[in-house]
C-alpha cells in the first residue's frame, strides 16, 4: 500500500514537471518574459527633478492650535483644519481612528519641524504644496533633487482648498512640470505619485484612479480624485501624474484606519489647483468670490415630497438664501431645484462649488431651477466675499410680536430674537422661529428634531413667528407629510414631517 502511494505521488509530480521538459528529455527555460509590462523609468527620469521637499519649522502657537484641533470632535471649518487633527505625529493610533492628513511633524532640537512634498511649476522658482504642510511656519526650506537647500518665500495661501504658493531665489534655470487637464482624467487611468513620505526623500508609486469627485464633506469645495497609489504621511503637497508626465492632481489625503496606506488616496484636481494657484500669484491670495445660496442633494424621500420621481432624484435643492446676496437679487428661492448649472445638469454639490472656485469676480452663473411647475432661468453675478459686519446689515427686521407658546405636531416654538441667535451660535442670516420643545414620540421626534433647532419655512414657505409656523405646519399636514426646512447650529437641512396617518 505503501509503495502504492509513493508510486501515485511520483506519479503526480511527474505529470506536474513534464511540461517543463521537451520530448527529448532537456528542459527549456523561456528565453524572453511572455508579457512585456511597460515601464515608468522614462517619465520619472524626466520628472523627479521638479519634485521637491519640504522642510517648514512651526511656531509654537501654530503647533499649539493644531494640537487643539485633535482628539476626535467633528471638524466644523475648512479642510486644513480637518487635516491639522491629524498632523502631528503622536505614535500609535487608537483602533478604529481616521487619519485623512498624509502630512508629517517631527519635534527636532525641541522644534517643530513639519516635512512634505512640492514640485516646481517654474523655472524662475515658483513652487506649489499644500496649505497644511506650511501653515504657521516661521521658515521654510526647499531641498532640491540636488540636495541643495533654498529658503523659501511664502507667496500666498488658500486654506479652504489646501493649497499653497512658494517662491524660491535663484540664478539657474529650474525644472518645471507642466499641468494636466483633470477633466480628461477617467475611472483607471494609471497615475504615478511622488513625494517625500516620512520624510524619506523622493519616492514613487503607482497605482490608478479609483473615483471621481469625492466629497469628504470637510470643506466647501471638495472634489477629490481618489487614487491607490501609495501615498503616506509626507506626502502632502506631491504631485500626481498621467502616463504623459502631465501633473494631473496634488496629493493631499489620504484615509487610513492605521495612519499608513490602505490604497485609498485624495488628490486636488489639477484644474481646480492651476486656477488658485494663478490667483496666489497674481494677488498672494485666492478670493472665490461669493453667491448667497445653500445646497443640499435631494434623496427619495424628499423627491416624493417634491413630486419628482423618487427612483431617479436629479437636481439640488436650495435651502437657504442670503438676503440682499446675488441669489436674492436674481430671484433665487428656498425651495427651488436647480437642475442646470452653465448649460450642464447638477446632481452633486460640487458641481456648484467648481464654479465658485474658478470663477473671477463678476462672472455670472446661469442656473436653470425647477419651481413648481414652472421652469426658471436666472443669472447670478459673483461678488466678492462680504464681510460678517456687510451680511448683518443685509438682514431684515425684527420678528413680529407673538404670545404664548404655539404647538403644532408635538412642537412648540419660541421667536428667533437677537438674544436666540446669540445663544444658539447662529449665523446672523438664519431665519425662522426655535423650536422650543418636542414631545416624546411625536412626528418631530421620530425625525430626530431637537430642542433649539430653527424652523425656516413649511412646504417652502418661510415662518417668521410663531404663531405662522403653527398655522402653516397644521394645514401642510392636512394635505399628507410636510416638507419643513430647519437650521441646525448654522447647517439648513430640508427635512420631510410625517403626520399622523401617513
Amino acid at each position: 500500500m505503501k509503495n502504492s502511494l509513493a508510486a501515485s505521488a511520483l506519479l503526480i509530480l511527474g505529470i506536474l514537471a513534464a511540461p517543463a521538459s521537451a520530448q527529448d528529455g532537456t528542459a527549456h527555460l523561456p528565453t524572453a518574459p511572455l508579457v512585456s509590462l511597460p515601464s515608468w523609468s522614462p517619465l520619472v527620469k524626466k520628472a523627479m527633478p521638479a519634485v521637491v521637499n519640504i522642510s517648514a519649522e512651526i511656531s509654537a502657537e501654530a503647533a499649539a492650535q493644531a494640537h487643539g484641533h485633535e482628539g476626535g470632535e467633528q471638524a466644523s471649518g475648512s479642510l486644513d483644519e480637518f487635516l491639522r487633527r491629524y498632523f502631528e505625529q503622536r505614535g500609535q493610533q487608537a483602533p478604529g481612528s481616521e487619519s485623512l492628513s498624509p502630512g508629517t511633524r517631527a519635534a527636532v532640537n525641541g522644534k517643530v519641524m513639519s516635512l512634505g512634498s512640492a514640485f516646481i511649476i517654474d523655472p524662475a522658482g515658483y513652487i506649489v504644496t499644500n496649505n497644511h504642510v506650511v501653515a504657521g511656519a516661521t521658515k521654510i526650506t526647499v531641498i532640491l533633487q540636488d540636495n541643495s537647500r533654498h529658503v523659501a518665500e511664502l507667496v500666498g495661501t488658500d486654506p479652504k482648498i489646501d493649497l499653497a504658493l512658494l517662491k524660491i531665489a535663484t540664478k539657474r534655470k529650474l525644472p518645471a512640470l507642466q499641468w494636466g487637464d483633470s477633466n480628461r482624467v477617467m475611472v483607471g487611468d494609471w497615475v504615478l505619485a511622488v513625494g517625500n513620505p516620512f520624510g524619506l526623500g523622493g519616492t514613487v508609486t503607482a497605482g490608478i484612479v479609483s473615483a471621481l469627485g469625492r466629497d469628504l464633506q470637510q470643506g466647501p469645495f471638495d472634489d477629490f480624485l481618489q487614487i491607490d497609489a501609495p501615498i503616506n504621511r509626507g506626502n502632502s503637497g506631491g504631485p500626481t501624474f498621467d502616463i504623459e508626465g502631465h501633473v494631473v492632481g496634488i496629493n493631499t489625503a489620504i484615509y487610513s484606519p492605521s495612519g499608513g496606506s490602505v490604497g485609498i488616496g485624495f488628490a486636488i484636481p489639477s484644474n481646480i489647483a492651476r486656477v488658485i494657484v494663478q490667483k496666489l500669484r497674481d494677488g498672494g491670495q485666492a478670493d472665490h468670490g461669493f453667491l448667497g445660496f445653500a445646497i443640499q442633494a435631494i434623496d427619495p424621500d424628499i423627491a416624493h415630497a417634491l413630486h419628482l420621481d423618487p427612483e431617479k432624484p436629479q437636481g439640488l435643492l436650495v435651502s437657504d438664501i442670503v438676503p440682499q446676496s446675488p441669489a436674492a437679487k436674481a430671484g433665487l428661492q428656498v425651495g427651488d431645484v436647480i437642475t442646470q448649472a452653465d448649460g450642464h445638469p447638477v446632481l452633486v454639490n460640487h458641481d456648484i462649488s467648481k464654479f465658485i472656485v474658478t470663477a473671477h469676480i463678476g462672472d455670472v452663473l446661469h442656473l436653470t431651477v425647477a419651481r413648481g411647475d414652472q421652469t426658471v432661468k436666472l443669472d447670478l453675478t459673483l461678488i466678492k466675499q462680504p464681510s460678517p459686519d456687510q451680511i448683518n446689515a443685509w438682514l431684515v427686521g425684527p420678528d413680529a410680536p407673538h404670545s404664548g407658546p404655539p404647538m403644532a405636531l408635538g412642537m412648540w416654538f419660541a421667536a428667533l430674537n437677537e438674544d436666540a441667535h446669540h445663544e444658539l451660535h447662529l449665523p446672523p442670516t438664519v431665519t425662522g422661529v426655535v423650536i422650543g420643545g418636542i414631545a416624546e414620540k411625536s412626528p418631530a421626534a421620530s425625525i430626530g428634531l431637537l430642542p433649539g433647532d430653527v424652523l425656516v419655512s413649511v412646504n417652502r414657505e418661510p415662518v417668521a413667528n410663531p404663531a405662522e409656523a403653527t398655522a402653516k405646519l397644521k394645514a401642510g399636514s392636512a394635505g399628507g407629510d410636510v416638507l419643513i426646512l430647519v437650521n441646525r447650529h448654522g447647517d439648513p437641512q430640508f427635512m420631510v414631517l410625517p403626520t399622523p396617518g401617513n
